[in-house]
Order: structure tokens, then sequence, then C-alpha cells
């Protein structure tokens, strides 16, 4: 695959890769992005990160006994969502392989979909830094705290 130069590198690229590049049962976890930050807006903090903000629909398949939605799901949704905020950093694709990934769960998601807001905190040129919070979309309450670390391959 092609990095794109950063004036075609947009949301639409975004969603492209989401398709493409990965597996199947991710897929199936029907993400959708909507919004990537790449570029501060002008009435940002000093302390701004790039990243991006997806949601995850909620559904009984992703659910545990109880109707809970399972650990596993947010996982999975926390780390790809740090993979589309580092597509935004990077301002287009790059191959990388997570390292690490701490995930803090808070409350329990019950029947609701749970949104994503991912932000790299440190971008280096083999490894990036980042944090994840998941929230309820229904009373966008935090649900879970993830940071994570990924090497750049290429």
């Amino acid at each position: 695959m092609q990095q794109q130069s950063a004036i075609e590198f947009g949301i639409e690229e975004a969603r492209r890769v989401l398709g493409e590049v990965f597996a199947p049962w991710v897929q199936d976890l029907n993400l959708s992005i909507e919004a990537i930050d790449y570029d501060p807006p002008p009435d940002s903090a000093p302390d701004w990160q790039p990243g991006a903000r997806l949601r995850m629909p909620f559904s009984e398949r992703l659910c545990r006994n109880g109707g809970m939605v399972c650990g596993q799901a947010l996982m999975a949704f926390a780390d790809t969502a740090m993979v589309i905020a580092n597509l935004a950093a990077n301002r287009g694709y790059r191959p990388m392989t997570t390292v690490d990934q701490t995930t803090h769960f808070m409350r329990a998601v019950m029947s609701s979909d749970v949104v994503a807001d991912a932000r790299v905190v440190r971008r280096g040129r083999t490894m990036s830094f980042g944090r994840v919070t998941l929230s309820s979309a229904t009373d966008n309450t935090p649900v879970a705290m993830v940071s994570s670390a990924f090497a750049m391959l290429s």
C-alpha cells in the first residue's frame, strides 16, 4: 500500500485503510470513523494532540453473559482507534504493530454504542505512544482508559 501525501490524507483515506488493512473479525465490529485531527484548530491548547474519534455500534454479539459489552471487544476497539490516530498523526498509512496496551475499565457498558477518543501523546521515528478514552455514547460517561505503545515498522 502506498503512503498518501499530507494533502491527500483525510477521513476517506482513513476509512479506506480501516476497510482494507484490518483483519476480517475487526471489520466485523462495524467501526466508523467520525473524525480525524492532524492539524491543531486555531483555538487549540498548547498541549493539543493529533488523533481520531471512532464509534463502535452496540451489538448483542459483543456482549458477555448479562448483556454487558465484553472487555475483549473494548480492547480491540481501543487498539484499532489508536492505529487510526497514528494514521492521522502520520498523515497517511504507515505499517505499525502494538507493543503494549494497558486498559483500565471503569464501568460496564450496557446497550450503548461506544465512542473512542484516541490521541497520540508522543510520536517518534520508531515508536508512538497514545491514550484512548472509551465512553458510552448514551451518556458520554467514560467506561475505560487505555494507554498504548506502537512500533513503527517502516
